[in-house]
C-alpha cells in the first residue's frame, strides 16, 4: 500500500511545497495533498517517477522496507566499489566466484544423473 507520509516526509524534506511538487509532475495540488493524507492513490508509474525523483525505491514508497533506496549498479560505493579491492582481493574473488560456479556445474549434473 502507498504510504503517503513517506511522500510528505520526502516532499518537505526537498523543501517543496504541494503545488511546486505536484507542477513537476503535471499534477494538481489537490492531487498530492489526496496521496499524502491517503484518500487517493497514485498508479505505479506515478510511484516509479516519485521514486525517480527522490532516488529513492518503489518499495519503500510502498511501505515494504524502512530502507529509503538501494545501490544502484551505478553507485556501488555502498559496498565498497571495485576500486576498493586490490589486484590479490580481486584475483581471489574471481577464483572463487570460479569454484562456485564448478561445484553448481556438477551439483546440476549430479541430479540429472539420478533423474
Amino acid at each position: 500500500m502507498f504510504d503517503g507520509a513517506r511522500l510528505r516526509k520526502l516532499r518537505k524534506e526537498h523543501g517543496l511545497t504541494m503545488r511546486d511538487f505536484g507542477a513537476k509532475f503535471s499534477l494538481a495540488e489537490s492531487t498530492i495533498s489526496g496521496y499524502e493524507n491517503g484518500s487517493r492513490k497514485p498508479d505505479l508509474e506515478t510511484i516509479d517517477k516519485f521514486a525517480s525523483f527522490f532516488d529513492v525505491s518503489v518499495d519503500y514508497l510502498m511501505g515494504r522496507t524502512i530502507v529509503p533506496s538501494v545501490p544502484s549498479e551505478t553507485n556501488l560505493s555502498f559496498f565498497g566499489g571495485p576500486d576498493k579491492y586490490t589486484p590479490d582481493e580481486i584475483e581471489e574473488m574471481e577464483a572463487a566466484l570460479e569454484r562456485y560456479r564448478e561445484m553448481k556445474r556438477r551439483a546440476a549434473q549430479q541430479v540429472n544423473r539420478n533423474k
